[in-house]
């Protein structure tokens, strides 16, 4: 072995003229080097000081060290392999080389590589090997879990195995045995390259190959099929959750045509092997080549032409009966996986005929509940009406939270209003203010869902605004009310926070952090100093140096408001937060602020997924959250966006003040989580230590359900048969508002049943496939303190042999109401549009009713916001508007008001007018005391104007009336 390290004899070794590298050159290597090494360094340190001030210092640690020593263990055999078969190549070469025209010219390489052999064996080897540590550090997620999973207690029917040995030992071996693959292959490659240039390998007519140049080449060929041996054996396990076929996972041709060939396979290649380890005595090409001619061959045959013949020949013309019991199994682990084995369709509806109205029009227990705010349209009226300041926002989206206010509980829309330092002046987007003053959001707003007041009374004296619950700086209504001392409304970690701030102030220094705009005596500012529990100190110069690298700022080293006193903020959304805490979660993209026992914080649920499940459908998780409100979702932390196992193992809890993160253990059954929980000890909080006040708030998550109803669209037929003909399957229908995208899920307090209690509830539809009437309505119980109903499907199936409008026939037939039309007509003539909210679907009286709430916008100018105007129903074929939701029923049903009784008929009209008809007369009588006003001023043209506009809403009046008068009774 010495001959590789020492140098050959001088008189062998002919002078090769050699330039030096210039020192400019390498100064700029070593300051490069220093750079990379220095920004590397910064994170690593910054990560732990982020980790130490949340005190979870142990998530860091045991990231880090794993990372580490996947690292160093797998780069260190690459290395390793690399340079043993670089050794070897060199030690074998031969002595001598004929004088052939390709060794001539091959010889100036060999000079000139001699003397640098033992750098480039480094340096090559230690490359390399960066390289593979690299890609093992990666796959810590896949070692920490098959060190520590554990079994499921479910095996699966064909190879009898739990199925935690897929989730968790599968996708390690099958990285060992490609990790192995690919150092064998690179050792090969490097051998091979050595073994040419140095004539161990000629081109030239004669002994291509060398004895030891074709001893270590079969050798390493050996190894390699060893480890494809291997490589066919852990691939049949994946055929449970191959994709491309009818189902995901076994298949007929899978189970006997697939299966059967990497069987066979895998001897053929253990023989291939056998006769490669033999090639080092025999020293012949012919045996060994002729068996991986066959091996190739028989890859090529049995893994893809038979598999092929046997679907086309033996499985299509007989393809329901074949793939009946394995179609059955994948219902059953698709119901499992995606946890919606519980969810059974219920026969729901009834006959126009058998509706009564005044039964419908009394069923009120979900009628408090419809929410008429649109959690996405009334983002622009929040932003107008309580931003207060420019530089305070909420989101384009808000959230549906439920309190108890005066023993009931009500739905509100709720949103936390956060700092938007783009809103402040020009002038005043300084370092200081942008750093150190406007640091923090302030306060909740708050409106009630049902726009009804806080007695649950209906409000509709305040021009279509919402119904505040909370509102105004500083901050009153009941949600301050709920602790009678009010919650602390400093925001500093949110959804839109900076992406840093620096808090803290001198010692007897004073207060510069904006807390309420403009308050107190003489107008003044109220400042405050952040006295949470998280953060980082900056007051070193090493941490200022540290983090003026890390953003990129070097102010923070000049400016003088960073001082000894001094913390940091940083990754300060809550699902970065917890992203970060619990590395292994996959976060909803939803957080929702709530106030709980005197302090505002976020709520995010977080989920175990999988893609090893066998059996169990795989689909892409992306496609099945996006949907009209939530477009183009991510999920970062997932290795692949396709999953088939899903569990919301994590409810997450991030203070909006200082920034801590809780993690309770929520679905503590699921073995993921258990693996986690042994990973990372202490992290997660057992599910019995959720306080009851937090857990009120806590609620089915939004992204989980989304992923349930597409499987369900599917998988609501349990019927093998039934599923394979494709005759009953359901989809999640366009959002009428928002072409191209999912209808969203609704968060709804709902009666499922008749004379049912109202259950907080996410809800949803379906469609037929490629139809637009409806197929079902589908729910789940969202209220996580009461277990009853949390996490309890309903799906009511409406009846086949009637058709029922879906959402988008309903937006055409409100579209196209005249009476819909006339009541928006003064808006629409006022140069304001209509927007339309969201279409809400609910189980009412034995049908179903759907609820759309009106606003309007001024088209143009600044400062513009929807305003709620109208309600519009349809029950059957009914369509009833108001201003009120109770109004809108009375006229889709022909009811008089809370009584339930039906307007009577006297053949030529009613005996009161309608709501519209005497809103339309209110018009006109408003547009005659303006005729006369305009006579007075002797305005002749404006006079005859209004007169004009007043005699066509006194004819529209006419109109509604003689339209309600002969308006059909039995509704339904």
């Amino acid at each position: 072995m010495t001959d590789f390290f020492d140098q050959p004899p001088r008189a062998d070794r002919p002078e090769v003229g050699r330039r030096r590298p210039s020192p400019l050159f390498l100064t700029g290597v070593v300051l490069a080097g220093l750079v990379l090494l220095g920004t590397l360094a910064t994170g690593i340190i910054t990560d732990k000081l982020w980790y130490d001030s949340l005190d979870k210092t142990s998530v860091w640690s045991t990231q880090i060290w794993t990372r580490v020593g996947l690292f160093a263990a797998f780069g260190a055999v690459m290395a390793l392999v690399v340079a043993i078969n670089l050794f070897l190549a060199y030690r074998l070469r031969p002595r001598f080389h004929p004088r052939t025209p390709d060794q001539v010219s091959l010889e100036r390489y060999r000079q000139a590589i001699t003397p640098m052999r033992r750098l480039l064996l480094a340096g090559v080897s230690l490359a390399l090997g960066v390289f593979a540590g690299g890609s093992a550090a990666a796959q810590w997620p896949a070692f920490q879990l098959w060190r520590t999973g554990g079994t499921f207690g479910k095996t699966d029917p064909y190879f009898k195995k739990d199925i935690g040995f897929y989730v968790f030992e599968l996708p390690w071996l099958h990285y060992l045995v490609d990790f192995g693959f690919t150092a064998i292959l690179i050792g090969l490659l490097a051998a091979l390259l050595v073994h040419y240039l140095f004539g161990g390998i000629r081109l030239s007519v004669g002994e291509r190959f060398s004895g030891a140049a074709q001893a270590q080449v079969s050798v390493l060929l050996g190894l390699l099929l060893v480890l494809k041996a291997a490589d066919y054996w852990l691939d049949r396990y994946d055929l449970t959750t191959d994709t491309g076929g009818l189902v995901t996972g076994m298949t007929y041709t899978r189970d006997h045509a697939v299966l059967p060939a990497k069987n066979i396979l895998v001897f053929i290649a253990l023989i291939c092997a056998v006769l490669l380890f033999a090639n080092v005595i025999r020293r012949t090409w012919l045996l060994p080549g002729v068996s991986i001619a066959l091996l190739a061959l028989s890859a090529v045959l049995m893994g893809m032409v038979w598999p092929a013949l046997v679907q086309k020949f033996s499985v299509d013309p007989t393809e329901a009966d074949k793939e009946e019991p394995y179609i059955a199994k994948n219902i059953t682990a698709t119901r499992d996986a995606y946890d919606i084995a519980d969810a059974k369709v219920t026969p729901y509806g009834q006959d126009a005929a058998d509706v009564d109205a005044q039964a419908l029009r009394t069923d009120a227990a979900s009628l408090p509940g419809i929410r008429l705010v649109d959690p996405q349209k009334v983002s622009a009226t929040f932003q107008q009406l309580q931003q207060v300041r420019g530089y305070y926002a909420v989101p384009g989206v808000l959230d549906v939270d439920r309190y108890s206010i005066d023993g009931r509980e009500r739905d509100l829309v709720v949103a936390a209003r956060e700092m938007n330092q783009e809103g402040l002046a020009t002038s005043a987007q300084n370092w200081a203010n942008l750093t150190t003053v406007y640091t923090h959001g302030y306060g909740m707003i708050a409106a009630y869902g049902n726009q009804r007041d806080a007695a649950d009374k209906p409000v509709t004296t305040n021009d279509g605004e919402p119904v505040w619950a909370e509102s105004d700086i500083p901050p009153t209504g009941e949600l301050s009310d709920l602790t009678g001392s009010g919650y602390r409304p400093q925001i500093y970690y949110g959804e839109k926070s900076p992406e840093y701030s620096i808090v803290g102030k001198k010692t007897d220094g004073k207060d510069v952090e904006l807390d309420i705009p403009e308050a107190g005596k003489g107008g003044a500012s109220q400042t405050n100093t952040y006295e949470g529990k998280t953060g980082v100190g900056v007051g070193s110069t090493f941490r200022k140096l540290l983090y003026a690298t890390k953003f990129s700022d070097f102010n923070i080293l000049l400016y003088s408001r960073v001082h000894e006193n001094s913390r940091i903020l940083y990754d300060r959304a809550p699902v970065t937060r917890v992203e970060k805490v619990a590395p292994w979660l996959t976060v909803d993209h939803d957080a929702l602020p709530t106030v709980v026992d005197g302090r505002i914080v976020w709520l995010v649920d977080g989920y175990t997924v999988s893609d090893k499940y066998p059996l169990a459908e795989k689909r892409s998780i992306s496609d099945m959250v996006n949907d009209s409100l939530t477009p183009n979702n991510a999920f970062q932390t997932l290795p692949t966006d396709n999953i088939n196992y899903l569990r919301n193992s994590v409810k997450a809890v991030v203070d909006a003040y200082d920034g801590t993160v809780t993690l309770y253990a929520w679905d503590e059954t699921d073995p993921m989580l258990k693996a986690w929980r042994k990973v990372f000890p202490g992290t997660v909080v057992g599910k019995d230590k959720i306080p009851a006040s937090l857990l009120a708030h806590m609620r089915y998550p939004e992204d989980m359900f989304k992923v349930q109803r597409h499987i369900l669209a599917d998988y609501h037929v349990t019927n093998a048969k039934a599923f394979y003909e494709k005759s009953d399957r359901w989809d999640v229908p366009e959002d009428p508002n928002a072409d191209g995208q999912f209808q969203p899920p609704y968060r709804l307090s709902i009666a499922p049943q008749l004379g049912a209690d109202p259950v907080f509830s996410l809800t949803s539809v379906y469609v037929p496939a490629n139809r637009q009437n409806l197929a079902s309505f589908v729910s789940v119980g969202a209220d996580a303190s009461d277990p009853e109903s949390y996490g309890k499907f309903s799906v009511l199936r409406l009846p086949d042999n009637t058709q029922v409008k879906g959402p988008s026939q309903i937006k055409n037939l409100f579209d196209n109401d005249t009476t819909v039309a006339e009541a928006l007509r003064p808006f629409k003539q006022s140069n304001a549009k209509e927007v339309a909210g969201n279409l809400l679907t609910l189980p009412v009286g034995g049908g179903l009713l759907y609820v759309q709430p009106l606003y309007t916008e001024r088209s143009g100018g600044q400062g513009t916001y929807p305003q709620l105007r109208y309600v519009v129903v349809s029950f059957g074929e009914d369509v009833g508007i108001g201003k009120t939701l109770s109004e809108a029923l009375d006229m889709a049903l022909g009811t008089n008001g809370a009584t339930g009784e039906t307007t009577p008929d006297t053949g030529g009209g009613t005996e009161t007018l309608s709501k519209d008809a005497l809103d339309l007369l209110k018009q006109a009588n408003a547009k005659f005391r303006e005729a006369d006003r305009k006579l007075k001023e002797g305005d002749l043209a404006g006079y005859q104007k209004a007169i004009k506009e007043a005699q066509a809403l006194v004819d529209d009046a006419v109109t509604q009336a003689a339209a309600k008068a002969e308006k059909p009774k039995k509704k339904g």
